[in-house]
């Protein structure tokens, strides 16, 4: 059923800010398993935090937004052959706990916590996937458009948790990878009028090539003082997405809303918010968290992305990066150097 690799050339977090290139060995191809080659892999930012911020255990290959060729498929296996290419797709869950019995997989009770465990991620030049847990490719759709698929399904989580609606505006604070797939979501769902906040230049550029139709600076944002915690500013909006994990943004964020808005938390950050308990109890504002995917996130992701409606080159960082590469994109993105999705060709 193909040729298994006993070991893979891979990207290992040795350390906060530390990854060296090394041969590790792959794990035993189970029944029900496939070998994937992977083609491409693009940068989160859960990878930053777990890599540049110490959040990842050494010994980990982070990277979960992948696609490649399947090399060998386990005993077990009918759906897949060698030479498929293939989507990863979310994990399995356990389907039997009340949240995914309600729908909500993103909270089983099964799952385990990011950062904590050692794992083998897509960052490395072959992976040992779950059968079930990868998707096919839909024809005609680009490689790199399909790389794409991940990240998307996290922007509508948050999406479809905020409740939005066309005709009704939306800010979206933020314009990394996520907040970027976010404003372009939006746009493509029928959100004519999307707010980006983004100090960064590159950003604020990108925010407005992918559909923002308008881009503000933290500083311009209005935050009415906690003496005037009902105040509902003339700008405000009726759902806010914080992809940046920044806690003063997440703050200025719920100052934004209309009575009743909804406030969305999609970006992972170290230091809490201090949110006005009185702001929120007198506008009766909505704040949720937006943890992985929706049910049918990749299928609704790929449906997108192949729709013609998404700005996948403006989204795209044009030059994909090597193994030997990882780091230096990762600090790109971080410091701002680098602003749209960076791909990872292993």
């Amino acid at each position: 059923m193909g040729s298994v690799p006993a070991q893979t050339p891979a990207a290992v977090l040795k350390g906060k800010g530390r990854l060296e290139v090394e041969v590790v060995p792959l794990p035993p191809l189970g029944a029900d398993d496939v070998l994937v080659e992977v083609e491409l892999c693009g940068i989160c930012g859960s990878d930053l935090h777990m890599v540049l911020e110490g959040w990842g255990r050494p010994g980990t290959v982070e990277g979960h937004e992948w696609l490649g060729t399947v090399a060998a498929i386990g005993d077990g296996v009918t759906r897949w052959r060698v030479g498929d290419t293939v989507i990863g797709g979310p994990p399995v869950r356990c389907g039997q706990c009340a949240p995914c019995i309600a729908g909500r997989p993103s909270l089983c009770l099964g799952r385990d916590t990011p950062g904590v465990g050692l794992h083998q991620g897509a960052f490395a030049r072959y992976k040992v996937s779950g059968a079930t847990e990868l998707l096919a490719m839909p024809d005609g759709l680009d490689r790199r458009a399909a790389a794409l698929t991940e990240p998307l399904a996290v922007a509508l989580h948050g999406i479809s948790l905020s409740g939005v609606e066309p005709g009704q505006r939306a800010l979206v604070a933020g314009a990394g990878p996520i907040g970027a797939l976010s404003i372009a979501a939006l746009r493509a769902l029928g959100v004519d009028e999307v707010i980006c906040v983004e100090p960064g230049e590159r950003r604020r550029e990108l925010a407005t090539a992918v559909g923002a139709t308008e881009v503000r600076h933290p500083s311009d944002l209005e935050v009415p003082s906690i003496a005037e915690p009902g105040k509902v500013l003339d700008s405000a909006v009726d759902v806010a997405l914080e992809c940046s994990g920044n806690a003063r943004s997440m703050e200025a964020c719920l100052a934004q809303l209309v009575r009743g808005g909804t406030l969305v938390l999609v970006g992972a950050g170290i230091e809490p918010p201090r949110f006005d308990p009185n702001r929120i109890l007198l506008n009766e504002l909505i704040i949720t968290g937006a943890f992985t995917y929706d049910h049918d996130g990749f299928e609704r992701a790929l449906e997108l992305l192949a729709s013609g409606k998404m700005p996948i080159d403006a989204l795209l960082e044009p030059v994909e990066v090597s193994l030997t590469g990882l780091l230096d994109a990762m600090q790109g993105l971080a410091d701002g150097r680098l602003a749209g999705k960076v791909l990872v060709h292993p």
